[in-house]
């Protein structure tokens, strides 16, 4: 038998950190493609807050690493100029709530460029934003922002929540021809698996939820942030006698309806976790469409654990607003009693 030592010695892989894999996915797009340009607000020197960016300045220097104004208006304005131009720009917006004011960019301009020349001008423009709770940070700082980009027609939406995904998706939304939002979890920064930068193990492009873990009492659907909060639940959930199946998103736009719906149909049960408020949530559209496609395969209502219908908590309230195993197994064991 292979030991996970021996796989790891074999393939070179070693502990890397998410926050490792989205620097070297930048780094390895920059290197084999002279468009693309990373801007933002302390993405040189500095490396970025969360020290995402850092060397890349050092290696590719301040044209193709450039620090920017504290506009971020102004930043993806340029960006959509750099785009239309030919290059394909990656944009940090320094923390989720920092971005609304490029809000008018998105929405007027980026999401719909394509539309509006029919076709002829896509912006290949990769949106970094660091986002969600469980770093207590202050206002500003910890915003479960994705219903905004999701309700956008003309933006794809990715969120990793595995080093090899931020990598993997990371790359392919460099690559892509039409305008990505890349959402990272800032609390799996630092979460950490056995990876090679040297040979990166291929993913499942954008589009394209997995099955993380099998089973036959319900579905949890989730993506980001809340994966392993899922998993830990899964875990937990043996106790009672209960066996989840954790679904990862991976992104919201495209959604992988088919994926969601061939598990739901398994297993009769479902819940939808994130971070974001529920009301108008990403949850909302999911537990819709699976209602839609899975009516007559369901045992009980499709249920949400999410953030509360509130502004951002302070950071001592945090761990009451983001969903948690005990609220996760308090919604499968409503599933059971609705049986």
């Amino acid at each position: 038998m292979t030991t996970v030592a021996a796989k790891s010695a074999k393939t070179g892989a070693k502990p890397a950190t998410m926050a490792q894999a989205l620097t070297r996915a930048m780094r390895d797009a920059m290197a084999e493609d002279p468009t693309v340009h990373v801007m933002g607000e302390d993405v040189g020197t500095l490396g970025g807050v969360f020290r995402i960016t850092d060397g890349l300045a050092k290696e590719f220097g301040e044209d193709r690493c450039t620090d920017t104004p504290l506009a971020e208006a102004g930043i993806l304005g340029t960006a959509v100029g750099m785009a239309m131009y030919g290059l394909r720009p990656v944009v940090e917006m320094q923390f989720d709530a920092f971005a609304y004011p490029a809000f008018e960019q998105l929405i007027s301009h980026v999401a719909k460029m394509r539309n509006r020349t029919r076709g002829a001008m896509p912006l290949p423009i990769t949106i970094r934003v660091p986002y969600g709770g469980g770093i207590g940070g202050v206002e500003h700082h910890c915003d479960s922002s994705e219903a905004y980009y999701v309700a956008t027609p003309g933006l794809t939406v990715v969120t990793p929540a595995t080093v090899e995904d931020a990598y993997g998706l990371l790359r392919a939304s460099i690559a892509s021809d039409d305008p990505v939002v890349f959402l990272e979890p800032k609390r799996l920064y630092w979460s950490k698996a056995d990876w090679s930068p040297e040979a990166p193990a291929a993913v499942p492009g954008i589009g394209k939820a997995l099955v993380r873990r099998t089973g036959t009492s319900a579905t949890l659907i989730t993506y980001g942030p809340s994966l392993p909060v899922c998993l830990e639940a899964a875990e937990a959930a043996r106790e009672e006698g209960w066996d989840l199946e954790v679904v990862d998103l991976r992104s919201l736009v495209p959604f992988d309806e088919e994926t969601v719906v061939q598990s739901v149909r398994r297993t009769g049960r479902a819940v939808v976790v994130h971070e974001a408020g529920g009301f108008g949530g990403p949850g909302a559209e999911i537990a819709a469409r699976v209602t839609e496609r899975c009516f007559h395969h369901l045992e009980a209502p499709v249920l949400r654990v999410t953030g509360f219908d509130i502004p951002y908590p302070p950071p001592m309230l945090e761990k009451y607003h983001l969903p948690g195993v005990e609220r996760i197994l308090d919604a499968v064991a409503r599933l059971q009693w609705e049986n």
